[in-house]
């Protein structure tokens, strides 16, 4: 297959915390079913994306990696994350998880591989999967490893045992919950913030009961006097304030539009009135309520 052209606008990186660099911008398959997973992926890399994030509870580690492999494109110029899902915590479940990544993934190493969740009902666990991330860091089989929603008790529990700091904490950020609590522990830890749901379209917040971001009257304000959409307002907020950013989709056009936020900028002001629109309510699961007995999916072998 022929490769994939270079992207007109080649996405910035950002330089974690041991020094691998991670594309500021990258593209996301939470709810993307396996049998569109390959599409859309595919869709992303001819774009330009560079980045895949995925998860072993996603369901379509597998299909990321087949559209990966038939890309054309190198391993070295793809970063690839996925994520361990708390039925698979402690540390030698852990290390068993990556393999299971892995041979999906059909790869021998993992970019950045990180904590879905923190496991408050049994943090020990959560500790002990975190050590074999560390493990599988020294050994060579992952090259960064982090957490995702993990709240400020979280992190601080656990960089109280840890030796090595997350590089990355990705959380549910938009411009209606903005969580700077946890934004400012990351920063004073040096952990990149990485958005999930960066432009607030999960599910579950559009059945809360709370109106789209993409009506919103001072995003499309903004959005109209760059001649942009809404969502890429949104997404330029997130990149200028800092933040690593997976937006997702299906829709080619929406795809390409997602990526194409390289070529304008925000003023103050904009991201001033941007940051004003924060609620306060979360949209997705809340962390502190995250159990075995509710969110306990098995995930399969390779």
């Amino acid at each position: 297959m022929t490769p994939q052209s270079a992207p007109s606008h080649p996405v910035p990186t950002i330089e974690l915390n041991n020094n691998v660099s991670m594309p500021a911008l990258g593209f996301g398959v939470f709810q993307t079913p396996p049998a569109d997973t390959m599409t859309a992926v595919t869709t992303a890399l001819g774009t330009g994306y560079r980045h895949i994030d995925t998860a072993a509870a996603y369901g379509n580690e597998r299909e990321v990696g087949q559209a990966i492999a038939t890309s054309g494109l190198s391993r070295q110029e793809v970063f690839i994350e996925t994520k361990v899902w708390i039925t698979d915590y402690g540390y030698d479940k852990t290390l068993h998880a990556f393999d299971k990544s892995a041979g999906k993934l059909g790869v021998d190493t993992i970019d950045l591989l990180i904590l879905h969740q923190a496991l408050p009902e049994d943090f020990e666990a959560t500790i002990e999967a975190y050590r074999a991330l560390e493990r599988l860091q020294a050994d060579g089989r992952v090259r960064a490893i982090g957490v995702s929603n993990f709240m400020v008790p979280h992190l601080d529990r656990l960089m109280d045992r840890a030796t090595v700091a997350p590089a990355v904490n990705q959380l549910e950020i938009h411009p209606y919950f903005q969580q700077r609590e946890v934004l400012a522990r990351n920063a004073e830890l040096g952990i990149i913030s990485q958005a999930w749901s960066p432009i607030g379209g999960i599910t579950f917040y559009r059945d809360s009961g709370h109106g789209s971001t993409l009506e919103d009257p001072t995003i499309g304000e903004i959005a109209a006097d760059h001649a942009k959409t809404p969502a890429q307002v949104m997404l330029r907020w997130h990149l200028q304030q800092g933040r690593q950013v997976i937006p997702k989709s299906v829709t080619p056009s929406r795809i390409r539009e997602n990526f194409a936020v390289f070529d304008f900028e925000l003023s103050s002001d904009e991201l001033a009135s941007i940051d004003a629109l924060d609620t306060g309510v979360r949209g997705g699961p809340e962390p502190e309520q995250v159990t075995l007995a509710s969110f306990g999916i098995e995930i399969p072998e390779a």
